[in-house]
């Protein structure tokens, strides 16, 4: 089974109106406090697991991890290859903005071991990148770009569609632009609005209204048509790669295997445990100096919650999961994992498959898929 380590960089030059994630604006931060701090929550993480089993993939995430002094990635990295080792085919995945500052520190990160770069362009329209709140223009993205498939084996970005106004047309002209970029992975989002985000008060105010469903539908079905012609399919509900450059650490957590996590906010799921780390940087770094590591939480997860987490996972990539598989794997039988009949009944739709042992949702049911895991997992299952 694959095993992989996500490091959670928390710092951003601004923070997005849409962002949910755990990211903050802070004027300095001390690189050598945390430096510090994150290798005694790694060394923390190796105690509690066997190292006999390499890491596959590592993630540095965010936050704006490009943000990082290219010395400390390359600290961190030969901290975990010391004590996991590395697969042999190892992805090494470094989250940036296509700022010229950060692209300018590509070169070095390369030499410090990463070899894949995951770029937030978000947009290639000005107009958006300003509604966005993003700090980077759209010729600036490009020019990013262009450097990064220059200097990383693989190169991935986002972009963020389903917004407000946005017409067919708008969208169809924006992603053949993203398409003829030519990189091998995009990551192509609908545009949501999150609780406790600026765009929430916005939208509450009246500043704008959302795409209606119906229409993000409509994007979200020639976001699919797009891609597969243009040999991106589709494995997992919003992200697109030639085959062979699918994201190895995403597939990890979709996949349900086990990966650590380390860094402020960082979340884990290892030998049945789930692991939160503090949130709050300040908090994080109190909290690895009086204990050795940064965890908030540390839960044992039952034998019905884990089976819960793989299913809801797992449906979300094209591949589908192996029910019998799953069944085995957590001691229980299929028919206490998913409702037969609501699986024929979805199949009978359109919207489910079932072939070879295997289950998952079609490409017509991917845009209801919310909805259609509270129905096809088993009703106890999810609220066990």
């Amino acid at each position: 089974m694959a095993r992989a380590l996500y490091i959670h960089w928390p710092f951003c030059l601004a923070k997005c109106p849409y962002c949910d994630f755990n990211s903050h604006v802070r004027d300095s931060a001390d690189m050598g406090a945390w430096e510090a701090a994150l290798l005694a929550d790694m060394r923390h993480e190796a105690a509690q697991v066997s190292s006999e089993e390499p890491l596959a993939s590592i993630f540095f995430g965010g936050g704006t991890p490009s943000l990082m002094p290219p010395r400390l990635v390359e600290r961190l990295l030969r901290e975990a290859e010391d004590i996991w080792g590395f697969d042999d085919g190892i992805e090494i995945t470094l989250e940036g903005n296509p700022s010229s500052v950060e692209a300018a520190n590509f070169a070095a990160l390369v030499t410090a071991g990463v070899n894949r770069v995951s770029l937030g362009v978000q947009s290639l329209r000005d107009e958006t990148l300003r509604f966005l709140g993003r700090l980077h223009d759209a010729v600036e993205a490009v020019e990013a770009l262009v450097v990064a498939q220059r200097t990383f084996k693989r190169v991935s970005f986002d972009l963020i569609y389903a917004r407000p106004g946005q017409s067919e047309s708008d969208w169809r002209q924006e992603l053949s632009e993203a398409l003829d970029l030519g990189t091998g992975h995009l990551s192509l989002y609908q545009l949501t609005i999150e609780p406790a985000t600026r765009f929430a008060t916005d939208v509450r105010l009246g500043v704008f209204d959302p795409l209606d469903d119906d229409r993000a539908a409509d994007l979200f079905a020639l976001t699919r048509e797009m891609t597969e012609a243009a040999g991106l399919p589709e494995y997992e509900v919003s992200n697109h790669a030639r085959p062979g450059e699918e994201s190895r650490h995403n597939l990890t957590y979709w996949r349900y295997q086990d990966y650590m996590g380390i860094g402020p906010g960082a979340h884990g799921r290892r030998n049945g445990i789930a692991t939160t780390r503090h949130r709050k940087p300040e908090n994080y770094l109190a909290a690895v100096s009086e204990r050795g590591h940064g965890i908030a939480e540390e839960r044992v997860l039952g034998t019905m919650e884990q089976a819960s987490e793989a299913l809801l996972m797992g449906l979300r990539l094209a591949e589908g999961i192996d029910l019998a598989a799953i069944a085995r794997r957590f001691g229980v039988t299929p028919a206490t994992l998913v409702d037969d009949a609501k699986l024929a009944l979805y199949r009978d739709l359109g919207l489910a498959w079932q072939a070879h042992g295997r289950i998952g949702v079609t490409p017509q049911g991917m845009p209801l898929l919310d909805a259609l895991l509270g129905e096809l997992v088993q009703a106890d299952l999810v609220t066990s």
